[in-house]
């Protein structure tokens, strides 16, 4: 009897000195939930930008919410990291998204030949994914001197005093998004938005100047392939984004340190556009300052900002109409001519007192306006000045708008991409 009972102890020491042993087992399996890193900082406080943008860190601006940047009528707000484009959108760019555009309804509606697509015959057209590599053979295709191809893509070509040209009822990008409207119930909508630029702008803006040469030109002719796009409404600049942001996350964003994150890319915030611009600079080198200083630098020190001087000057400043996006000097962030070349979409519709109900955490006024709502609904703010603008529109808190629906030969627009805040000397890591 008293060696079973000793038996069934040392069962019983065995069995609980295993417990033991897994349970200490599975602590240190699970001790890196609580093996916490010190924060160390970054060497040069900024993230690697995608190609084509810069890292703007977050900061402080006080944010203008009035017409008029002189009455001081503004609030301090807080901006977050972001990636934003180093230039306004190009015609190159753009003219990629339009070829895309026309080149995937060309495939889908009118061609709908297998060796486009990547799926098996057979398979419904609307599930299938187009094969980019045949595609890009022959693109764009709008272009082709195939007879049989034209023939069949009829419908979105127009002769154009003897030209080829699309047709932009036809060539629309459809894209879903959150509409927004004040404190209304907010849900998914899609939307389909011819995506062409009106190309004789030019002379819509200017009906009494000879601009045909322009008219002509400007978009699709490589020599202005590096100047802004213009001709573009609101609603196209968007659509721009929502593009730019998929054909992003599948090459470029897909094999970078970004891989895996959700980021969106848009048109930037007023805020964020307003602080982009203000470059870091002291506020006596504002727009303003520089325009009192070139009238007393000698004739050799030429301007540095594309606007216009004085009623008939447009020239002084080495163009007459739009520059090259990369003329002159960026400003401390990297980011060029954030002031003059063209005015710039942004994200905010527009009122004249918006400081006094945005928050002061990444400010924005955000409201879609429905086709039947009066054009007051459909402001959407624009900042920078342009070629066309004299030199007090120019400021970095200066803010203008224009109705959603309405291109210019004088606005165009730049992308801006979420981004993270980086460690920095304030934030490492000390000890007591």
């Amino acid at each position: 009897m008293m060696n079973l009972l000793k038996i069934r102890n040392s069962k019983l020491l065995i069995l609980l000195s295993l417990t033991v042993l897994i349970g200490f087992s599975a602590c240190r399996s699970r001790s890196y939930l609580y093996d916490s890193p010190e924060v160390q900082a970054t060497r040069d406080d900024r993230l690697i930008a995608p190609p084509g943008m810069v890292y703007i860190p977050s900061g402080t601006i006080l944010f203008q919410g009035s017409l008029d940047s002189s009455s001081n009528v503004g609030k301090p707000v807080s901006i977050s990291a972001f990636f934003i484009d180093q230039t306004e959108v190009t015609n190159k760019q753009y003219r990629a998204f339009v070829t895309w555009v026309a080149d995937s309804i060309a495939v889908t509606d009118y061609l709908k030949d297998d060796k486009f697509f990547m799926e098996a015959a057979g398979e419904q057209v609307g599930q299938r994914r187009i094969n980019w590599k045949a595609v890009n053979k022959i693109s764009p295709i709008w272009k082709s001197n195939d007879p049989l191809i034209l023939e069949r893509i009829a419908p979105i070509i127009n002769n154009r005093g003897g030209d080829r040209a699309l047709n932009p009822e036809l060539i629309k990008y459809s894209f879903s998004y959150l509409q927004s409207k004040q404190n209304q119930k907010r849900s998914y909508v899609t939307e389909s938005v011819s995506v062409m630029p009106v190309e004789d702008i030019w002379s819509k803006d200017f009906p009494n100047s000879q601009m045909t040469t322009l008219d002509a030109n400007y978009f699709f002719h490589p020599s202005f392939d590096y100047y802004p796009v213009v001709g573009v409404t609101w609603k196209q600049a968007r659509a721009f984004t929502d593009w730019r942001g998929k054909d992003m996350a599948a090459t470029i964003l897909n094999h970078s340190y970004l891989k895996g994150y959700k980021l969106s890319l848009s048109l930037p915030t007023e805020a964020q556009w307003q602080y982009a611009a203000s470059g870091k600079l002291n506020p006596q080198d504002s727009i303003a300052g520089y325009h009192m200083t070139f009238k007393e630098k000698k004739e050799k020190q030429k301007l540095a900002v594309n606007f216009k001087q004085g009623e008939g000057d447009y020239s002084r400043d080495g163009a007459t109409f739009t520059l090259p996006v990369k003329s002159y000097t960026p400003n401390a962030f990297g980011v060029y001519n954030m002031a003059g070349n063209v005015s710039e979409w942004t994200l905010d519709a527009y009122s004249p007192s918006a400081a006094v109900f945005v928050n002061d955490l990444n400010p924005v006024l955000l409201y879609d306006a429905d086709p039947s709502d009066s054009d007051v609904l459909k402001r959407k703010v624009i900042r920078g000045g342009s070629w066309k603008d004299n030199g007090e529109q120019l400021n970095t808190e200066t803010r203008n708008y224009s109705v959603e629906y309405e291109p210019h030969s004088y606005i165009g627009f730049r992308c801006v991409l979420s981004a993270f805040e980086v460690p920095n000397t304030q934030t490492k890591t000390r000890k007591f």
